[in-house]
């Protein structure tokens, strides 16, 4: 591969997807960021759909934008469905948080399988994938089976293969570590937990926006994700659930509000759960996240993923072989080799990576750090060029050489 500027400027020349960044407020074209697959850029389109709905439906229309944003969680969750995930409309909803979602899912899984006594995840899920279901587990008294996962590897399927037999109640995975980028075989897996009856509930958080997500292909049970990363819905936006559409009236999630009932409107006593994917709803959706989630996911559809995640295997290849070029021995791959099963990051390992991280924002590069040792470089393919690769992995080979981030503290943040 052609490691040169001149190269990086040759394929933003020759971007198909490259003037997707122009819809996006970037104010300083120097700074390069490495971030999207924890808080994506701005669209242009949602600060205007913002100010709009704040100035005139919520500041002229007052309580009757109610008439408009009483469907938006299933809208945007229709237009996530569609153009993010490939499935059906109606078997995807905009509602609370990833945790929370996960919560709802994988408790209404574990009723599902009554008499089965455990659930299986792996180790490098994460952390808040993980309490969620320690907390269930410790509560109804379930065995957690916690499969042994290479950090920088991925899960390997046959180990969670022999992780099954028929007491296994729910297998709860991510789709794309978060660590490290790896991509799980999503079919394989499901494969193997239907094969004893099992339901399986994925983690799509690093997935969503940047990898095609072979949700109907697999006959994947569940799913929930968030929208902040590569669909640029904002600090805090709204989470999303999938329930397949066979599953959704056999199930019933356990927290019972009134957007998830039948005739919500109808104040009436008891818990009548709506025949739809509205039975995972609870509470008043979030009017202003919402707007912002269908403007990052009409950004995705029109992109599209294919292009989104061709793109991302680019980018993080290159991003590889500067660093190996570059940087050698002080910093060595810690994703897979193979840029068709990394997701669109890539991570490397060094004992010195915080400090490593420090100095880059410093020199107006932003990375992200995870434990242990791990400097992780996001690409969001929609607005990280070529010669953001580039550039940034340039400022860290200067850095290194000259051991200028060995003046950063080696204790880490409270922030990483």
């Amino acid at each position: 591969m052609d490691l040169s500027r001149h190269y990086a400027e040759t394929q933003d020349a020759q971007d198909s997807i490259g003037h997707f960044r122009s819809l996006f407020y970037i104010p300083d074209n120097e700074l390069v960021y490495y971030d999207g697959n924890s808080l994506g850029r701005l669209p242009l389109a949602t600060r205007e759909r913002l100010r709009e709905a704040i100035d005139r439906e919520w500041g002229h229309d007052l309580i009757r934008g109610w008439d408009v944003w009483i469907d938006l969680a299933r809208s945007a969750g229709d237009i996530l469905a569609a153009s993010v995930l490939h499935v059906a409309p109606g078997e995807v909803i905009l509602s609370d948080s990833t945790s929370v979602n996960l919560y709802k899912l994988a408790a209404a899984a574990l009723d599902a399988r009554p008499g089965r006594r455990a659930i299986v995840i792996d180790d490098d899920n994460f952390p808040t994938d993980r309490y969620v279901l320690e907390g269930l587990a410790a509560a109804r008294g379930l065995e957690l089976r916690v499969v042994e996962t290479d950090i920088d590897a991925g899960i390997d399927p046959a180990r969670v293969a022999a992780a099954l037999d028929d007491d296994v109640a729910l297998v709860c995975l991510s789709h794309v570590a978060y660590r490290s980028g790896a991509i799980a075989d999503m079919v394989a897996i499901t494969t193997a937990a239907h094969r004893v009856g099992a339901l399986t509930l994925w983690d799509l958080c690093h997935s969503a926006g940047a990898v095609r997500v072979p949700l109907r292909e697999s006959g994947a049970d569940l799913a929930v994700g968030c929208t902040y990363k590569y669909l640029n819905a904002g600090p805090g936006a709204p989470a999303f659930l999938y329930v397949r559409r066979d599953l959704q009236e056999a199930l019933r999630q356990p927290i019972w509000g009134w957007f998830g009932r039948r005739d919500q409107f109808a104040m009436a006593a008891g818990y009548d759960p709506a025949e739809s994917i509205d039975r995972y709803l609870v509470g008043t959706p979030p009017v202003l996240g919402g707007y912002a989630v269908i403007e990052g996911a009409r950004i995705t559809a029109e992109a599209g993923v294919d292009a989104l995640a061709a793109k991302g295997q680019r980018l993080t290849e290159y991003t590889n072989q500067l660093a190996q070029e570059w940087l050698g021995p002080r910093l060595t791959l810690a994703s897979p080799a193979d840029p068709r099963r990394r997701g669109s990051h890539v991570t490397f390992r060094s004992p010195e990576a915080w400090q490593m991280c420090q100095a880059l924002k410093a020199a107006g590069v932003i990375p992200d750090f995870r434990t242990p040792e791990r400097l992780r470089i996001g690409l969001a393919p929609l607005y990280t060029r070529f010669v953001d690769v580039y550039d940034g992995m340039a400022r860290l080979r200067d850095i290194v050489e000259s051991d200028a981030h060995l003046s950063y503290p080696a204790e880490l943040g409270r922030v990483t």
